[in-house]
């Protein structure tokens, strides 16, 4: 990964800080983004002093609001003209319905939505990377939650039923959707796009959030697994020579697997690029 420039979201704790944390110690250029502006320069801090020397730069913005993601890309656009490695990792799941200010349930909006257009305002420095003779990567940090979820096109919003897990699956499933559109639509571009499960890792993920689901998740903490051993599948994705020219795949434990049903059917892959296009307000 020497010589490489990647970006990371959500890398402010968990999977996210220790994939950052990896292609810092294999030599790459890392780019942070995180919500809180204290806890992303306090990150990148923490991977300078644990690899001597590494390039890491550390970026604000809420990946569930599209005018934080469009005003972030513009600066990472400036900051980086290629990208080798863009992998979408932030994520969060919430027991009560919220709207963003984009009026779109939020785990949508953030889970799913933000990696659409982040991916789509940085394609132009991956393509860069990619005219350069470089083999860039698109990494979408999905979860086996997906095997449960169902786009429910009546009801994307759950304005009528919400649940925290329901609303969680439905996004983790429109990552791998949204991957396998991608990958279609990149084929001939020399950019890869795959999807992978890290496993159920003993992060911050749901230390806030309520009711039985909360619960449930904080008796199982303990038992899960580590988040370094959470990040290996992404570190693998993002930078395993062995997969170069390896696209539209979903990956567990440094592995290909099946991924569901549903999420195979271009069909569905389909009706979801053209709801998300029309979410985020763009064409195609």
């Amino acid at each position: 990964m020497r010589g490489k420039t990647c970006l990371v979201t959500g890398a402010t704790n968990g999977i996210g800080y220790e994939t950052a944390l990896g292609l810092a110690r294999r030599g790459a250029r890392v780019a942070l983004v995180g919500r809180d502006a204290g806890k992303v320069q306090a990150c990148a801090a923490r991977i300078r002093a644990a690899v001597p020397g590494a390039a890491v730069d550390a970026h604000v913005a809420d990946l569930s609001a599209q005018g934080e993601i469009r005003r972030l890309a513009g600066g990472l656009r400036d900051a980086y003209p290629r990208l080798d490695v863009l992998v979408n990792n932030a994520g969060a799941i919430f027991d009560r319905r919220t709207l963003t200010v984009d009026g779109i349930e939020r785990t949508w909006a953030l889970d799913h939505l933000g990696y659409v257009l982040l991916t789509l305002e940085l394609l132009d420095t991956l393509q860069a990377a990619a005219a350069a003779g470089a083999k860039p990567r698109i990494v979408n940090v999905a979860s086996a939650a997906h095997y449960r979820g169902h786009i429910d096109f009546d009801d994307i919003d759950g304005a009528r039923r919400y649940g925290a897990m329901r609303a969680y699956a439905q996004a983790k499933l429109g990552n791998v959707l949204f991957t396998y559109a991608l990958a279609r639509r990149l084929r001939d571009s020399g950019i890869t796009v795959n999807a992978l499960h890290p496993g159920v890792i003993n992060t911050g993920f749901a230390r806030n959030t309520g009711g039985l689901f909360g619960t449930a998740w904080s008796l199982i903490r303990p038992f899960l697994t580590t988040p370094e051993k959470g990040a290996e599948t992404s570190l693998h994705v993002a930078g395993a020579p062995e997969l170069d020219g390896v696209t539209g795949r979903y990956f567990s434990q440094s592995r290909p697997k099946p991924s569901s049903a549903e999420s195979r059917d271009e069909a569905v892959q389909e009706r979801v690029w053209a709801l998300s296009m029309a979410q985020l307000g763009r064409s195609g």
